[in-house]
């Protein structure tokens, strides 16, 4: 329950409240503000107090003093204050309750709270003042009506966009566009919500817009005849008429399209289209021109003056019928380009100043205008000239009583005309001169004279002859006859005629002058010095003068010799009874006379002599004599014969038997004298050998021993010096064996079977067969057929095999096992470790019998080749020689009749190498720095490492680190790889250099990088180093190695990288890497600050403030570095303040334009922006001024009698 408070507390109260206002007024904290609806009640929330005011705006609510409450009257019917937490309760609020509610105590604190009161808003409308409007000209005002509302604000919407805020409702849109017609709505809007209008469409009429022309088809010239369209279209509500003028001249045509048909050049001309607006009453224009032209008809090239001549001028014009606007000239299909000709200025003429060969040709005139172009017929320019170049053609020399013919040409166009003279007398009027039959007087000089009637010039030339006699005879002569070898021979060559040389050929060949040979009389004698059988043959001489030349008739050099190399041809030894021919041979010319003499007797005259039926007194010298007529000498040659009685029954005699193993011989029986014996078996010689000896000279053949091969067909074959004699056949029986006795059959069989065992062995003769099992025979046939078998018959069956010539014997065997099926395969390996070059053997050991055993590797059929063998039924694979790729997983199968069963995989392991070593590792290290060598080798198992160097070990593993390096560690470093199972070693070795090291890498700047500026950067190495390349954001940059091209954005020169220019997108980190043979070595990143800008300014701040509050405004811009800022203001040209933010105290004489200078103290480069300010309301009571404060207390402290009671 409130407690009134007594009127002179009350005074006290509130002068005490004055003392301390302002202090209380200037702490003041807004708690919240709140919008409510009229009618309805709310509680303001308090705070505890001992001693203060509630009051609303500037009047009093109520006064709070300890725990009593005093509410003013005009309060007290509709408010309640909490005495616990003082909070203010108003019932029934009204419009009139909106403002500023404050609790305010002694304690320097304060409750703020703002209360607005409003009506919701209901009904929106808008209303345009017209709708039907023309663009530019009419005025458009909008309103926004609400049946009921407080506090409302308007806004202006076209479509769903804010086009303006309303002021009162109320919004003038002046010079409307087409752009305005809408939908527009106004949304009207207080504290408790808003609401939206229907829309309103505005009917705006515009244009016509400037028209746009069209010219189909779209050319810059027309041909006559053509068909041409223009159309005509503008932008227009509504839609505008057409009007289309030709050169000024109503056409009175009214659709948008106008057609021209069959045009004439009288169409060409300006074409005007008028567009009018029946609405909005204007009208705009636009126009075309269109130019139509004849075609051309007509092109003809004629000749202005003579034939072109040589060196003289000429000139062609071109006839052209129609409009022409350029001609061409062209020649052999070739353009004349204008500084190879005179042209007059249109082209209409072509003049040759001079005329050339070259000029020579075909011409065409082309005439060209806009619409067609022609081209003349050809037109041939022939070039006359000459004669040039006048030569005669024909002899100089010619025989008495032929005919001679001159020719004469020269270079002319048209061809010369051509006159002969001889002794200033007229002989031809042609080209050629025919003389008549030669004598001594035509001797002399010939001119011919070329004339050219068109150019008329003339030129001559002469030509001497000489006429002469021919050679008649040429004949061959000799000294002497006959001709004998190594006597002097000449021979000469005898002329009738003028003779200027001699030839002489031997054999058809040149005869050349030599040691033997030797030529007299210029040529006209040769002599032989002596002459020789080779100097025998076929002779010409050659008498030559001017005129040709003659060859004599051959003659036939003979020359006699011999006789000489005499041989005697015939038997050294024959049979008693034959007769023989002996000849008789000698070189010789003529032949020469034979004589055959025998115990000095003449018994033939002849060069052959057979004797009569010889006998042994025959035997003995017979002599051939030879005789020479002609160079009277002779010859003679001997033979010596015998006569020898001949063989007869030829036969080989044998032994008994031959048995392999035993010395056997054949011998050869002869009758007569016998020379010698040979053998042959099967028709070819027989040759001695290890067992096959030849005893006696050849007559016994014995074998030691003799063997099953030696069998076949043998001959003996006895001879004399004057014959052979061969036996018949006689065919050799080795009787051998019984060999090795093969018995076949099964191995393995199962119970209850019987099976066929087979027993064979090679044998001469056949051999008998005896089965034995157990020590009894069970057959005497070479095939055994058993009982159904038991497993106890299971054993050895013994077949024997007897020959009974050789008497011997031979037993083989056959295993026959009664069998049940396979019960364990496994493999077993050897007892010692695989390793590679090695033989090695896997044995597949079966539980049960075997039929046949398999191998696999890796799920593969295992293939024996040339290293893997397989022995005992495949129950062994040997490998001869084991490689590192015969690693791997291995079983066998075991198959026998009843089944198969495969082993568990058995994994073999190869042991081998260590390979060749490899070493992975720079050869070149810096000073300073560390070498490291990684070595590997194929082995298994893996191989020990050692390192060496300089003969010293310097490691044991397989990574060796040597540094720091210096140059004295430069050599052969070498890795030892070693493989503890194979015990092999192997090495390599790497040449390490060490060279002088790079010691510092760095990125220098000497410039200031700016946007859009060329700028560089410099890679500093210290130390030498092979190149240098540079890197951005860790990959490597592409830059152009060359500097000249504007399309490189980055290029480098030597040890530095230049951007031309550089730009925001060159932002990064770079580092250039210098490179050696020893090492690569990265600079450290260098981020270059690119300085840019100021790219943007901006103002932020409020753009109106109520007069007495304090505004600041601040300017900001996209910079590298951070710009300096200048303010300015209303235009004024020196600065009011530094800096990016301004502040001032918002008065009459600080609203205006503000402008923000930015400049950028790199660059260099300003920006300005400018923002306008304006007032907007009263200062805000929370901020009194101290004498306003105290007068508001002073009325309080008047009128408190008035508030209280």
């Amino acid at each position: 329950m409130e407690r009134r408070l007594s009127p002179a507390v009350t005074l006290v109260l509130i002068l005490t409240i004055i003392s301390v206002a302002d202090r209380a007024f200037s702490q003041s904290t807004l708690v919240s503000e709140k919008v409510l609806p009229v009618g309805s009640n709310v509680t303001l929330s308090g705070a505890n107090v001992s001693l203060g005011t509630w009051i609303y705006n500037s009047s009093l609510i109520a006064v709070i003093f300890s725990n009593q409450i005093s509410v003013s009257s005009s309060w007290k019917w509709r408010t309640s204050i909490n005495p616990t937490n003082n909070d203010l309760t108003i019932r029934g609020l009204n419009v009139n309750d909106s403002g500023e509610y404050k609790l305010e105590d002694l304690e320097h604190t304060a409750v703020l709270l703002k209360l607005s009161v409003q009506v919701p808003i209901s009904d929106a409308s808008l209303q345009a003042s017209q709708i039907n409007l023309i663009e530019f000209n009419d005025t458009v005002v909008f309103k926004c009506f609400v049946s009921a509302g407080s506090f409302v604000s308007y806004q202006l919407l076209n479509g769903k966009s804010t086009y303006a805020p309303m002021v009162n409702g109320s919004l003038t849109m002046p010079n409307v566009t087409r752009d305005n017609q809408g939908p527009f709505s106004c949304v009207a809007s207080n504290g408790l919500g808003n609401m939206s209008s229907s829309s309103v469409l505005l009917n705006i009429s515009y244009g016509p817009d400037k028209p746009m022309l069209k010219v189909m088809p779209e050319k810059s010239v027309y041909m006559s005849g053509s068909e041409i369209t223009l159309s005509c279209s503008a932008d227009s509500s509504p839609s505008a008429t057409v009007q289309w003028m030709f050169n000024g001249t109503n056409l009175n045509k009214n659709s948008q399209q106008l057609k021209l048909e069959n045009v004439s050049s009288n169409n060409s001309g300006v074409y005007e289209c008028i567009v009018h607006n029946s609405v909005t009453l204007r009208h705009n224009s636009g126009s075309v021109g269109v130019n139509i032209m004849d075609p051309i008809t007509s092109v003809v090239v004629k000749n202005t003056g003579g034939p072109a001549i040589l060196h003289k001028s000429l000139t062609l014009l071109c006839q052209v019928t129609g409009p022409v606007q350029n001609i061409q000239w062209w020649k052999d299909d070739q353009l004349i380009s204008p500084n190879s000709t005179a042209a007059s200025a249109d082209n209409r003429t072509l003049t040759f100043n001079a005329v050339q060969r070259s000029d020579d040709g075909k011409y065409v005139c082309k005439a060209f205008n806009a619409v067609s172009n022609m081209s003349s017929s050809l037109f041939q320019v022939t070039v006359h000239y000459g004669p040039e170049r006048v030569n005669i053609s024909g002899p100089n020399l010619k025989k008495t009583g032929d005919n001679v013919t001159l020719s004469c040409q020269a270079e002319s166009t048209p061809p010369s005309l051509f006159m002969w003279y001889f002794k200033d007398a007229v002989v031809s009027n042609m080209s050629t001169f025919n003389s008549p039959p030669l004598t001594k007087e035509l001797s002399g000089q010939y001119t011919c004279v070329a004339f050219n009637n068109i150019t008329n010039w003339k030129s001559n030339v002469s030509i001497n002859l000489s006429v002469i006699d021919p050679i008649v005879n040429v004949t061959i002569t000799t000294n002497k006859i006959p001709v004998i070898e190594n006597e002097l021979h000449e021979l000469t060559c005898e002329v009738t005629g003028d003779v200027d040389e001699i030839h002489w050929m031997a054999k058809w060949a040149e005869l050349k002058e030599d040691n033997t040979t030797v030529f007299h009389m210029n040529n006209k004698t040769v002599t032989f010095i002596p002459v020789d059988i080779d100097d025998a043959g076929t002779y010409h001489c050659t008498a030559v003068n001017v005129f040709g030349n003659m060859t004599s008739r051959a003659y036939n050099l003979v020359v006699n010799y011999g006789p000489r190399m005499t041989t005697v041809h015939g038997p050294t030894a024959a049979k008693a009874g034959a007769s023989v021919n002996l000849s008789c041979t000698a070189d010789s010319n003529p032949e020469s006379s034979f004589r055959w003499y025998f115990n000095d007797a003449v018994v033939s005259n002849m060069s052959q002599f057979t004797t009569p039926p010889l006998s042994k007194e025959l035997s003995g010298q017979y002599t051939c004599m030879v005789f020479n007529s002609v160079t009277n000498k002779t010859s003679n040659a001997s033979l010596m014969l015998s006569v020898i009685e001949p063989i007869a029954n030829v036969q080989v005699q044998p032994m008994n038997s031959a048995v392999e193993g035993r010395s056997y011989n054949l011998t050869c029986g002869a009758t007569g004298p016998v020379d010698g014996v040979y053998w042959m078996k099967d028709s070819k010689p027989l040759q001695a050998g290890s067992r096959i000896i030849f005893l006696m000279n050849n007559k016994t053949l014995s074998f030691m021993p003799a063997d099953r091969s030696d069998m076949g067909n043998y001959q003996c074959v006895a001879s004399n010096a004057v014959e052979n004699m061969t036996s018949n056949p006689y065919i050799l029986t080795v009787n051998y064996g019984p060999d090795m006795v093969n018995v076949t059959g099964p191995s393995v069989a199962k119970t209850g079977q019987s099976v066929s065992l087979y027993c064979s062995a090679a044998s001469a003769p056949m051999s008998h067969f005896t089965w034995h099992v157990g020590g009894s025979v069970v057959a005497n046939t070479s095939e055994y057929v058993t009982p159904p078998l038991t497993p106890s018959m299971s054993g050895t069956y013994v077949c024997t095999a007897f020959n009974n010539v050789t008497n011997q014997n031979r037993t083989g065997y056959l295993n026959l096992s009664v069998v049940d099926p396979i019960k364990k395969v496994q493999v077993e390996p050897e007892m010692n470790s695989c390793m590679e070059g090695y033989s090695y053997t896997l044995t597949c050991n079966v539980t049960g019998s075997v039929d046949n055993i398999y191998w696999m590797k890796d799920w593969m059929p295992l293939q024996a080749d040339n290293r893997k063998v397989f022995m005992m039924d495949n129950k062994t694979v040997k490998f001869v020689s084991v490689e590192r790729s015969d690693a791997g997983n291995y079983s066998c199968m075991a198959v026998n009749s009843f089944g198969n069963m495969t082993s568990s995989l058995y994994k073999l392991v190869v042991n081998y190498g260590p390979d060749t070593p490899v070493i992975q590792g720079s050869e070149f290290g810096e000073v300073g720095s560390n070498a490291v060598f990684n070595c590997s080798a194929s082995s298994t198992p893996p191989s020990q490492f050692s390192w060496w160097f300089n003969d010293s070990q310097v490691a044991v593993t397989s990574m060796f680190t040597a540094g720091p390096l210096t140059f004295n560690m430069s050599g052969n470093y070498t890795c030892m790889a070693h493989n503890t199972a194979t015990g092999k070693n192997n090495t390599n070795s790497i040449m390490l250099t060490v060279i002088e090291a790079i010691t510092s890498i760095m990125i220098r700047n000497y410039t200031t990088p700016i946007n859009e500026k060329n700028f560089s950067l410099t890679c500093e190495v210290v130390g030498p180093y092979d190149a240098i390349y540079w890197m951005k954001n860790g990959e490597y940059l592409n830059v152009s190695d060359s500097c000249v091209s504007q399309q490189a954005m980055h290029c480098t020169e030597k040890n530095m990288l230049h951007f031309t220019p550089i730009t925001l997108k060159d932002d990064g980190k770079y580092q250039c890497v210098a490179s050696n043979r020893g090492a690569v070595h990265m600079s450290p990143e260098y981020t270059p600050l690119i300085n840019y800008g100021p790219m943007s300014v901006t103002i932020s701040g409020p753009d109106a403030g109520s007069e007495g509050t304090s505004v600041s405004l601040r300017c900001s811009a996209d910079s590298q570095p951070q710009c300096d800022f200048q303010w300015y203001f209303s235009n004024q040209i020196t600065f009011v303040k530094t800096g990016p933010e301004i502040t001032f105290n918002v008065t009459q004489m600080t609203k205006g334009i503000y402008m923000c200078k930015a400049t950028n103290p790199v660059t260099s480069i300003s920006m300005f922006q400018t923002k306008a300010f304006a007032l907007g309301g009263q200062a805000s009571v929370m901020h009194f001024a101290a004498h306003g404060s105290l007068m508001s207390m002073s009325l309080l402290v008047f009128t408190a009698h008035m508030l209280f009671h």
